[in-house]
C-alpha cells in the first residue's frame, strides 16, 4: 500500500493550512461540509489520525470516527428533514477514492432525490454556509 501523503487537503486543512466549513470537531475527528455536495446537508467526516484508506486505519480510530459518522448522521437527517441517510467511504482509486486520506461521506436524502455526480460542481458559499448552520443547530456546536 502507498505510504500516507500528508501534502493531502484533508490533512492540510486539518492543520489549518485550509479553510472549511466546520459543524463538528473532537479530540479525534472533524467533521466538515464538502464543497461539492452530491445532497444538501452532505457532510465529510474526517479522523484527526493519518490514514490513507481505511484499510490502513487503526481499529481504535476506526471506532472513534464511526461513532462521530452516527452523531453527524443523526443531525443530518433531524436537519435536513431526511427521509434517511447514506452513508459512503471509498477506498482506493478503483473503489473512488479521490482523496487519499480516510473520510466519510453523510448525505442526507429525500425520497425520489437522486444524487448529484461525485466531484461535480463548487456549490456556492452561502447555500453551504445555510446547510452549515442547520447541521450544527441540530448537533448542538
Amino acid at each position: 500500500m502507498p505510504a500516507y501523503d500528508d501534502t493531502n487537503i484533508f490533512a492540510k486543512i486539518l492543520r489549518g493550512e485550509l479553510p472549511c466549513l466546520k459543524v463538528y470537531e473532537d479530540e479525534h475527528t472533524l467533521a466538515i461540509m464538502d464543497i461539492m455536495p452530491r445532497a444538501d446537508g452532505h457532510a465529510l467526516v474526517i479522523p484527526k489520525a493519518p490514514s490513507r484508506t481505511f484499510l490502513d486505519m487503526a481499529p481504535e480510530d476506526i471506532a472513534t470516527l464511526y461513532a462521530t459518522v452516527q452523531r453527524v448522521a443523526r443531525a443530518a437527517k433531524a436537519a435536513f428533514d431526511a427521509d434517511g441517510i447514506t452513508i459512503q467511504q471509498f477506498n482506493e482509486r478503483a473503489g473512488g477514492q479521490l482523496v487519499f486520506h480516510t473520510h466519510v461521506h453523510v448525505l442526507p436524502r429525500k425520497e425520489g432525490v437522486t444524487l448529484r455526480p461525485h466531484a461535480g460542481q463548487i456549490a456556492p458559499a452561502d447555500m453551504l454556509e445555510a446547510h452549515a448552520a442547520k447541521l450544527r443547530a441540530a448537533l448542538g456546536s
